[in-house]
């Protein structure tokens, strides 16, 4: 299996590592016009930042900022995912032809979301591990075995989904690399994805700059971050994990690529 490259398209003004950068229609469009071209599989669009401390946007806000982009992203008949924890946000952006719901919370924040997704068979539910919003989540950062705890909270949110009727074969899963985790935690779970594959779900894996790796390179700027991403990708490609969330899409596709080639001419 081909680890796939989902793109992240922030049309906010408070991502940590691109906001501002493609808030308005123009910018955002034109951002995933060169996904497009470096050949994306999927496009994650998100209108609230989820960064440590990061402040919530009203329902209304966040509609306004990714309904436009999504519009046109289905038009150009590209595999769309929304990522946010809010029911109608979903609903919205599944009426207009989104193929997943990038839910950090798992279906934690919003009681109506499992419902959701098991009217709209059709649509694939990533369910990532949380704890808490963002402005409070790091306070939660505390566990024993962070593998055992993660892997057991995850397991509880998809039974809860398929209890709401969510089918499995819908259902993909995230550790939730930064969320409520110290670096500890995320060298820790990514070290043993193939224990959280064990669950028996696609896994997405979303390490793309994040702080973490900036804390190991030694720099605060998240551009600077890239090639530590990169190289998280290659590790993440070499267990086949489902997908990798990234900012950048080409030196991704490349590093998987790579991986690929390795594997190949290695069994041969």
């Amino acid at each position: 299996m081909t680890t796939l490259v989902m793109g992240i398209l922030n049309v906010t003004p408070d991502s940590f590592a691109d906001g501002g950068k493609h808030f308005s229609l123009e910018k955002a469009l034109a951002r995933a016009d060169e996904m497009i071209a470096e050949g994306v599989d999927i496009i994650d669009v998100g209108g609230e930042s989820t960064k440590p401390g990061a402040e919530r946007v009203s329902e209304q806000e966040e509609l306004d900022r990714v309904i436009p982009v999504i519009t046109e992203l289905v038009r150009k008949q590209v595999q769309v995912s929304i990522d946010t924890t809010r029911s109608n946000v979903a609903a919205q952006a599944i009426k207009l032809g989104a193929h997943y719901v990038n839910d950090v919370s798992g279906g934690l924040a919003d009681a109506k979301m499992y419902k959701l997704i098991a009217d709209n068979p059709q649509v694939q539910y990533i369910i990532m591990h949380w704890r808490a919003h963002s402005k409070n989540m790091q306070e939660l950062a505390t566990y024993k075995d962070v593998v055992k705890e993660v892997k057991e909270e995850l397991e509880a949110r998809i039974d809860s989904a398929i209890e709401s009727g969510v089918n499995p074969e819908q259902i993909i899963i995230d550790p939730g690399l930064g969320f409520s985790k110290l670096p500890e935690h995320n060298w820790e779970l990514l070290k043993n994805i193939d224990r959280v594959a064990l669950l028996g779900y696609p896994v997405l894996v979303g390490a793309s700059r994040k702080r973490f790796l900036g804390e190991l390179t030694g720099t605060s700027n998240p551009d600077e971050r890239e090639s530590a991403s990169i190289a998280v990708t290659a590790m993440m490609a070499k267990q086949s994990v489902w997908a990798v969330r990234t900012h950048s899409v080409k030196p991704h596709r490349d590093a998987i690529a790579t991986v690929n080639a390795f594997a190949k001419n290695r069994a041969e």
